[in-house]
């Protein structure tokens, strides 16, 4: 297995209708995310611990919330708003 992100719950509805420009900057950021954990934590499926506090990230036209699941070695993106700024 190797780690990957996704949209989850209503993220991936939300995605469907939002902007391409503002989904290639969310996607840039998940990508960014997926490297750290990746870096973090070098034997997910091994993870014994807790998972990690999600958060929110903000990029142009609006954020994200996310949440890492390191014993299935996902960044899950689980809610998407677009701005429009």
């Amino acid at each position: 297995m190797s780690w990957t992100w996704e949209y989850v719950f209503g993220a991936e509805e939300a995605a469907r209708t939002a902007p391409p420009a503002f989904l290639t900057e969310i996607e840039r950021k998940a990508d960014e995310l997926v490297r750290a954990a990746e870096a973090l934590y070098l034997h997910g499926p091994a993870h014994g611990g807790n998972d990690p506090k999600g958060g929110d990230v903000v990029v142009p036209g609006g954020m994200f919330s996310y949440q890492i699941v390191v014993r299935s070695e996902r960044v899950f993106v689980v809610q998407i708003t677009y701005l429009g700024l």
